[in-house]
């Protein structure tokens, strides 16, 4: 039993400390300006490929990413990830770095919601009474914040549907985390680096430049792999409702640095539609819960 309790309070601890992570990033990105989106993820790619073989060569993991190397239906759905990884990262990075922060936590406050969408479009799943009710409510926020801004909030949606997707086939491969990262990342570096010499060759590249900002930028490959590998531990040692009500503390600190930190407008209709989002979510997280426990009590009986 104090095993066990270890185990959770453990995992517990790189959940958290993964969501933290994730969600104070928009406090990094902008120190790596004057760089440009394009070539902040481009040295998020390059460099997260870096720190992952360096991990895999620790832990005696090389063979098992070749392995996923050796495989092409695998390598197929991986170029797939790696294209909405990348759509994901840039609209995020710019949102950033362009005082649209409250927008980027919308995409991730709504993602939940997109994959529901998934599970009953794509998956066939039943949907119990209370996702109709979230999902209902979250339309209506989403309503709410298109008529005020006077467009589809396409940052938003754009998170949201790019995270969904990748979340979703990254679910269907079930692939370590670091392995997938790890070939995601050797997918995407030729048209990467690429990119990044030629900003040297013509001298608009940041890399090299300043000690510091040149620092920044290596380490964009370890702010990427870092709490991607917390919340690894955390998957394998929590339940699934846990990790399912953790994953809103990124959105929370998205949206406090951007009305709080970044000061950036929020009008009644725009309190309102977000408020229509945190119901949905609290519908969301209650049948989690209830959903879980039955599952828990289903499993006691057969035992």
């Amino acid at each position: 039993m104090a095993g066990k309790r270890s185990e959770y309070s453990l995992g517990l601890l790189f959940g958290i400390s993964s969501y933290v992570v994730w969600g104070l990033l928009p406090l990094y990105w902008p120190l790596l300006q004057p760089a440009k989106s394009l070539e902040m993820v481009s040295h998020r790619a390059v460099w997260t490929l870096v720190f992952c073989l360096i991990v895999l060569a620790v832990t005696k993991g090389i063979s098992s990413a070749l392995k996923v190397v050796k495989n092409p239906k695998l390598m197929l759905a991986l170029l797939l990830c790696t294209i909405l990884i990348s759509i994901n990262w840039l609209t995020y990075i710019w949102a950033v770095n362009h005082e649209h922060v409250v927008e980027a936590s919308l995409g991730y406050y709504i993602s939940p919601v997109i994959i529901i969408a998934f599970g009953i479009i794509l998956l066939h799943e039943k949907m119990r009474p209370l996702q109709w009710v979230s999902v209902a409510i979250a339309s209506a926020g989403v309503l709410v914040l298109t008529i005020d801004y006077g467009r589809l909030p396409w940052i938003a949606i754009s998170i949201a549907l790019s995270w969904g997707t990748y979340g979703l086939i990254k679910k269907k491969l079930d692939l370590g985390a670091l392995e997938g990262l790890a070939v995601e990342t050797l997918i995407s570096f030729i048209p990467y680096v690429s990119y990044l010499l030629y900003l040297g060759n013509q001298g608009t590249g940041q890399f090299g430049q300043k000690p510091g900002l040149t620092i920044l930028l290596i380490s964009a490959g370890a702010v990427t792999a870092i709490p991607l590998l917390l919340f690894n531990g955390a998957a394998t040692r929590l339940p699934y409702s846990t990790i399912g009500l953790l994953q809103y503390i990124t959105p929370t600190i998205l949206f406090a640095i951007g009305v709080w930190v970044r000061h950036e407008e929020m009008s009644t209709a725009r309190w309102i539609g977000f408020i229509a989002i945190w119901l949905a979510l609290i519908a969301l997280g209650t049948d989690l819960v209830r959903s879980s426990r039955t599952i828990d009590n289903r499993i006691a009986e057969r035992k």
